[in-house]
């Protein structure tokens, strides 16, 4: 395996190896390979697989690093794939030069303000994993037309803007799993438009990706003029600080376009919480939002706005537990949505809604909604309330609201000094355990 030292990479931080790589570039058939140092670049060093052949990027286990000090990305990597994922789609050069491009087992620190780290275009099977990129403004940027993407057990941190950025990308088939994507400054995770499907993003630690203003988000999905559609989020730790604003994971359609476009999204088994809301769906068709851990939403814990044929359905949702001084409101808002279930959850201490309006779960302007089997504990003012909402099946549900009555077990701790503030004010009855 040649190196980039071979071709006069110096990398030791202070002399510009821009000139060096590219000719790497030019003269390396298979990995272009770093070791240990630290690699200064001056602008964007592209590979055209059609003209290298097959390529791979990697570092010494982690010891590489690479600085790069100039607008654009670190690594541009250009296929030409026009087909989709089908086998007849492909031409014989994109599986005879181009498939499988990997990267790995190096840094990437961005010493530019619009620094990025990795930019694809019209690759297939490109493969990122085991890197640390960190400081860029778009860690990891997918433009124009990709298929087939992994990204895997890396560390994506402290960006200016994104985390992955799927920009207006013809994007069909991508995995990212295994990483931590924090404290990037708009997005963790962003879609803006494109014709995005089939996306599994499963057992990431994604957490404070906010400081951008108010519409920002561990996971932001933005498609006004075109499509969102086969989201997986799974097994993933999403969470931010309680006064980030923007929500946990927000996923925003179309208004005016037709909610099918915005569809088949499945949000399962992920912790989510500590944000002003921790999940806001707008304007989408085909959700399902099961067994998750929803807490702390200091504005509200779900919202969703002009949504249909949706589940919501066996989730915990309410404050932060053993968090007796939390001053989240939490709960639910449906907004004019239609054809729904809300189903088996269980509300905890959610604080929505006042004396004359609002409730943990509130309906407004919503019609053929099913709500059953849910447990409601100590809400604030109702527990559900129905708001210019008709056609909905109410029933099964236990709601509780301050006074808790267990036969005989009960014990008023009102006057006690141990007992919290807000339930002694209040002159609660609750129970020790």
């Amino acid at each position: 395996m040649r190196t980039v030292k071979e071709f006069g990479a110096v990398g030791d931080g202070t002399t510009d190896d821009t000139a060096a790589i590219e000719h790497a570039v030019q003269q390396t058939e298979g990995v272009l390979h770093f070791p240990k140092g630290s690699y200064r670049l001056k602008k964007p060093i592209t590979i055209s697989l059609d003209q290298t052949g097959f390529a791979g990027i990697s570092g010494e286990q982690g010891t590489a690093r690479i600085l790069m000090e100039a607008a654009g990305p670190a690594f541009r990597l250009v296929g030409t794939h026009e087909g989709t994922a089908s086998p007849p789609s492909f031409k014989p050069n994109v599986w005879d030069r181009q498939r499988f491009p990997t990267i790995s087992h190096l840094e990437i620190h961005g010493r530019h303000p619009e620094a990025d780290g990795i930019e694809l275009i019209k690759t297939m099977q490109s493969t990122i994993q085991n890197v640390l990129i960190r400081q860029c403004r778009h860690a990891i940027h997918l433009v124009e037309r990709n298929r087939n993407f992994l990204l895997a057990n890396s560390h994506i941190y402290d960006c200016h803007a994104t985390g992955v950025f799927f920009d207006h990308c013809n994007l069909h088939q991508a995995i990212i799993t295994g990483n931590h994507i924090s404290y990037c400054k708009e997005a963790g995770i962003r879609q803006l438009d494109g014709d995005v499907h089939n996306i599994q993003i499963t057992g990431n630690d994604i957490e404070y990706n906010s400081g951008l203003g108010e519409i920002s988000a561990e996971i932001l999905l933005e498609a006004p003029t075109e499509q969102i559609s086969e989201y997986t989020i799974s097994s993933n730790t999403i969470q931010a600080t309680r006064e980030s604003p923007g929500a946990n994971i927000w996923i925003r359609g179309s208004q005016e376009r037709s909610k099918l476009l915005c569809k088949l999204i499945a949000i399962t088994g992920n912790v989510i919480g500590s944000r002003q809301h921790s999940l806001i769906i707008e304007d989408a068709a085909r959700l399902s939002i099961t067994g998750n851990t929803i807490y702390d939403g200091i504005q509200r814990n779900v919202i969703l706005k002009r949504c249909q044929n949706f589940v919501l359905s066996s989730n915990s949702i309410g404050t932060r537990p053993v968090r007796w001084d939390s001053t989240a409101i939490d709960g639910v808002t449906l907004e004019e949505c239609e054809h729904g279930v809300v189903h088996g959850n269980t509300f905890n201490d959610c604080r929505a809604g006042e004396a004359d309006l609002g409730a943990g779960l509130m309906l407004n302007h919503c019609q053929a909604i099913n709500i059953s089997g849910n447990q409601m504990d100590s809400a604030n003012s109702k527990g559900i309330s129905l708001i210019d909402s008709f056609n909905c099946l109410i029933q099964g549900n236990l709601i509780r609201g301050q006074q808790v009555d267990q036969g005989s077990s009960i014990i008023d701790n009102s006057n006690d000094p141990s007992t919290p503030d807000r339930y002694r004010d209040n002159n609660l009855t609750w129970f020790q355990p």
